[in-house]
């Protein structure tokens, strides 16, 4: 399938799918915490039993999400988020899965409700207790003010990020989402996902099985190129709006 024909199938299909990764967010210019010049490779990777366990870990994570915290907040979405937003907006996208933790796809604005996030949110810190839910700025104001390691003021249990660590279990309704929408759909387009990451790498294959014509924006090779239909090793905010169509980027 060439650019052209991938454009006439994605103005065709019905029921499309968008999976994206940390791709779509470094053109917003939020990093990727597993570049060389990212997250990881300048702090200690604080896994979920060690937040759970320990304070002085839950300190250093905390320590890390406030220094983090301001650029993603700060970020704004880019012409390929809003390329998504332009197929729900035609009434074309059914679910909008991310692995991506920043909010992006919500503030582009999508429909909350069809924004599967699969490795959570930092929108948000979560009691891991009674799963009361903060904003994260109200979070990182309290962090910033001397509670390094702050706790739930509604039942006194651990708040975490409302992300999904290293070691954590993956959320439940997500995946049974995402794999609802993989059976579904007719189209399936993967966004600055490197598809390395697992168990969410293996929803792009579980649509194409189930079906759906794969389509990979991605700037690197991506280990399920072979059986994608169309691989563009482009920027996804110039490669996706002429997919769609969009007149205006």
């Amino acid at each position: 399938m060439n650019f052209s024909e991938a454009i006439e199938l994605i103005t065709q299909a019905k029921r499309i799918v968008g999976f994206t990764g940390a791709g779509i967010s470094t053109e917003s210019g939020i990093p990727d915490f597993r570049s060389p010049s990212g997250v990881w490779a300048n702090n200690r990777m604080i896994e979920y039993q060690d937040f759970i366990s320990s304070r002085t870990d839950r300190i250093e994570a905390w320590r890390q999400k406030v220094v983090a915290w301001p650029e993603m907040r700060n970020a704004q979405p880019n012409a390929g988020h809003k390329a998504f937003v332009e197929l729900e907006r035609r009434g074309k996208l059914i679910a909008m899965i991310t692995q991506n933790i920043d909010g992006l796809h919500q503030r582009a604005g999508h429909d909350p409700a069809n924004v599967i996030e699969l490795h959570g949110t930092m929108t948000e810190a979560v009691c891991l207790s009674c799963g009361n839910r903060i904003p994260m700025d109200e979070a990182v104001a309290r962090v910033t003010a001397g509670d390094l390691a702050p706790e739930c003021e509604k039942c006194g249990g651990l708040l975490k990020p409302a992300t999904i660590s290293f070691g954590q279990a993956m959320p439940i309704d997500e995946m049974q989402r995402a794999a609802e929408a993989c059976y579904a759909c007719d189209v399936f387009i993967v966004a600055g996902s490197s598809l390395v990451v697992h168990p969410a790498a293996s929803f792009p294959a579980l649509a194409q099985q189930s079906g759906a014509h794969l389509i990979i924006i991605n700037r690197t090779p991506t280990p399920l190129d072979d059986i994608a239909d169309l691989v563009v090793n482009e920027e996804i905010g110039k490669a996706l709006p002429q997919l769609v169509g969009m007149i205006e980027v």
